[in-house]
């Protein structure tokens, strides 16, 4: 039997317990990478057991036993990670870059916890008496999106286990083959049995009954808000811990003192990297009035020399969208727009060039866009962007922070000034000014409907641990 037709349970493959199978292919032409076993609630059951069981023991190890587990662990992602690289641009529709890129953000997630681990307090004083005791939250449920799926995995399981929780990895069913290759990669690390567990299924079966585990006292879920809202749902009447990172459609501010020729170009590849898919993406781009006909044309000129093609042809900027539900979802919603009359830039629904087949979209653009329009409300999560216009600061503030989410916002501004400033009034968890470079030093999680809890860092670690007052 192939690994895409078992299960990493308690530091074995076993064979699924349910009978549903099913085929994946890839979204740049269709062609069928394999068969994958989709696990029931008796497959959950069985994880779940096999964490709770490894608990006790993993839970009471040293700092320097989690130190070397962990260190194996990343050196056998290093090991595996060109192959699973390869296959994120068959199962995901990834370019090379954004794959070697996500790559490069497991093993952030890796040094940043072999960083903090050896220098972290799990206990220290309280003042006027007694101890404070950081321990293992318990067994762990780990649900992934399908745009990043391996950074996904790590971002979660890595802390988890460095905390000393045992962790139940559950894959979207729309690419899980990508977690059987991380899956043989961490069996070859030799993690003790059931501290690292994988399952595949559907969120409605599977998902559900590990969600709803009485034996799981955490779940760390990303994906969509629905499926956010179904998670927490779930896990309600067990009134377990549920971080959640979930979606966006993300501000991004031009203050008038910028150079609109050098940060249009960026805002607009920001966009659509990975075709949009990205949560934190800065799909709304709130510019001066006075200055739209200028940003309209650098942003159309940006999003025209982009090429859009098969996911591993060096020349492509960005690939297909990962699966046909969301291709057809991404095209509702352009096609939504048009008919409500939103003035469409460039883009729109024709496909790009000369591809007749596979998910591809069009760079798309959109403005002024009305500020009740759904394309300007609902994320897309695909290569569309929204161009609005406001008069002064305050306004473009009140346009930013006029979205049920709060994931990410972005100010560019020449006067430092002010644009920490403007960064200080809008509502979101992470805040970029000028466009720096990625880190895992700062916590990532949203406001309002993005979710809540913290990703990443000592914030991304402490999700994981229960506080304990010892006073005598």
């Amino acid at each position: 039997m192939s690994a895409a037709q078992r299960f990493f349970v308690g530091g074995r493959w076993v064979s699924p317990l349910g009978p549903e199978r099913v085929e994946i292919r890839n979204p740049a032409d269709g062609s069928l990478l394999g068969t994958a076993a989709l696990g029931s609630a008796e497959d959950a059951d069985r994880a779940v057991a096999a964490a709770r069981q490894a608990f006790p023991a993993w839970s009471a190890t040293s700092v320097d036993e989690r130190m070397a587990v962990l260190g194996r662990m990343r050196a056998a992602f290093d090991a595996a990670a060109p192959a699973i690289e390869a296959h994120l641009t068959r199962e995901i529709g990834l370019t090379t870059m954004v794959a070697r890129g996500q790559s490069a953000m497991c093993r952030s997630h890796f040094d940043a916890i072999l960083d903090l681990l050896p220098r972290y307090a799990f206990a220290e004083a309280i003042d006027g008496g007694g101890e404070l005791v950081r321990e293992p939250i318990g067994v762990v449920v780990a649900i992934t999106s399908w745009n990043a799926p391996v950074s996904q995995m790590l971002c979660k399981a890595v802390p988890a286990i460095a905390a000393g929780c045992t962790v139940v990895v559950k894959p979207s069913e729309l690419a899980p083959l990508c977690g059987i290759l991380l899956a043989e990669a961490m069996d070859k690390a030799g993690i003790p049995p059931g501290v690292f567990n994988l399952v595949n299924g559907r969120g409605a079966d599977c998902g559900r009954r590990l969600v709803e585990h009485e034996d799981v006292d955490m779940v760390s879920m990303t994906g969509s808000v629905p499926g956010g809202a179904a998670v927490a749902a779930a896990a309600a009447p067990t009134i377990k811990r549920v971080h959640q990172e979930l979606g966006g459609k993300s501000a991004n501010i031009l203050l008038p003192d910028v150079d609109m020729g050098a940060i249009v170009p960026k805002s607009v590849v920001a966009c659509m990297m990975n075709a949009g898919q990205v949560c934190a993406a800065p799909t709304r781009l709130i510019v001066p009035a006075d200055r739209f006909e200028e940003v309209a044309r650098l942003a159309v000129e940006a999003a025209e020399a982009m090429v859009v093609g098969p996911p591993d042809d060096p020349a492509t900027t960005f690939g297909p969208l990962s699966n046909e539900a969301q291709f057809e979802r991404v095209h509702a919603l352009i096609g939504q727009a048009i008919a409500e009359g939103q003035p469409l830039l460039t883009g729109g629904l024709e496909r790009p060039g000369s591809l007749s087949s596979g998910f591809y979209v069009r760079p798309t653009i959109f403005g002024p866009v009305d500020a009740d329009a759904a394309i300007a409300r609902q994320e897309v999560f695909g290569p569309v962007l929204c161009i609005q216009t406001y008069r002064d600061i305050d306004e473009a503030v009140r346009i930013a922070n006029a979205t049920d989410f709060g994931l990410a916002a972005y100010v560019q501004g020449a006067d430092p000034a002010l644009a920490r400033a403007v960064a200080g009034r809008m509502r979101a968890g992470y805040v970029t000014i000028n466009f720096p470079g990625w880190t895992a030093a700062a916590p990532f999680g949203g406001y309002k409907r993005s979710g809540n809890g913290k990703q990443y860092g000592v914030w991304g670690f402490e999700e994981f641990l229960e506080t304990k007052a010892i006073v005598a």
